[in-house]
């Protein structure tokens, strides 16, 4: 059964169901109204749907979580997820709609930042902004084809990005774009290039020579930027720790001359009690190899960034004068 089905259904009416033939008229409207989301892969616009039924039926569905308006005259049966709204606003601007900014960023898999509004290049139909729809001009941005559609090219998308960040964000934006596979090192500096003169392109040409693939998540990238900002030395990233009994550990940061590592915790990390134990295990055994382990919790990176500095730099210190 189509998933239309499960949510158009005739409403209930004052004294119970209405007759017979009544009920027969009501389920023939949706079932037609079922099929004009079919038609239009998921989507109908109001003209279509009142021509299977009146404005009233259409508001009562609206209302009851029956149809869900996703753009100004765009309905669909169920929220849809992110290739489902850019479908739908295809529909509502009469084109193929090209991301750009965050969404273009999510179609790649590296919008850190969770976007919601959609961000589309204008499409030359004098095109405005509304609640949820974001509409840029980007003349010359170069295009790429990702998920199907177009969107401005993932290392242009990464830049542009970046340039609206603060510098933490930012470089967990650069890192997370080349985590992605979807640009190189190479691609991002001719994106800086092209961008040369914008807003916020300083900063993000300042972060470049930073910017990792090996970087897990936003936070790590964070984290890793109070290291770079207070002239730690720079860490290997994801490195492995050999047990003695043949064991293989990762640690996030890793200072491995001095035998010093750094993990980032956050705040869902220990999900149980099972989690827990495996973890602390996995640090007991870890420290029995001579290896200082440093916690790093998002306070560290965000409040206190001087004092997460010193305390790595206190053992990395403590190390050279040991040996």
């Amino acid at each position: 059964m189509c998933v239309c089905s499960r949510y158009l259904s005739p409403p209930r009416v004052r004294g119970g169901w209405p007759g017979a033939y009544c009920h027969r008229m009501l389920s023939r409207v949706y079932a037609d109204a079922m099929a004009a989301l079919q038609a239009g892969g998921g989507f109908a616009t109001t003209a279509q749907l009142l021509k299977v039924m009146t404005r009233q039926q259409l508001d009562v569905q609206v209302r009851n979580g029956g149809l869900v308006r996703v753009w100004y005259g765009i309905y669909a049966a169920t929220e849809p997820k992110l290739l489902g709204r850019l479908a739908a606003l295809d529909l509502f601007m009469g084109r193929r709609a090209v991301a750009c900014m965050g969404t273009a960023a999510a179609l790649y898999g590296f919008d850190v930042e969770n976007t919601v509004a959609m961000h589309v290049l204008d499409p030359g139909v004098r095109m405005r902004s509304a609640t949820g729809l974001i509409v840029h001009q980007r003349t010359g941005a170069p295009l790429q084809r990702v998920a199907g559609r177009l969107a401005t090219g993932a290392a242009w998308t990464a830049v542009e990005v970046a340039r609206e960040l603060r510098r933490p964000r930012a470089l967990a934006t650069l890192d997370a774009a080349l985590r992605s596979t979807w640009c190189t090192p190479g691609e991002l500096e001719r994106a800086v290039v092209q961008q040369r003169g914008r807003r916020g392109i300083v900063a993000v040409r300042g972060l470049l020579p930073y910017a990792d693939a090996l970087a897990e998540s936003a936070m790590e990238s964070e984290a890793r930027l109070v290291m770079i900002d207070h002239g730690l030395p720079l860490p290997v990233l994801q490195h492995k720790i050999r047990g003695r009994n043949g064991e293989r550990w990762r640690v996030d940061f890793a200072w491995p001359d001095a035998r010093v590592a750094a993990e980032y915790e956050s705040i869902d990390w220990h999900a149980g009690r099972d989690a827990m134990l495996r973890d602390k295990t996995r640090w007991g055994e870890i420290q029995e190899l001579g290896w200082t382990l440093i916690p790093i919790v998002v306070h560290d990176v965000r409040r206190e960034p001087g004092r997460l500095a010193e305390r790595i730099a206190s053992h990395l210190n403590r190390t050279r004068l040991a040996s």
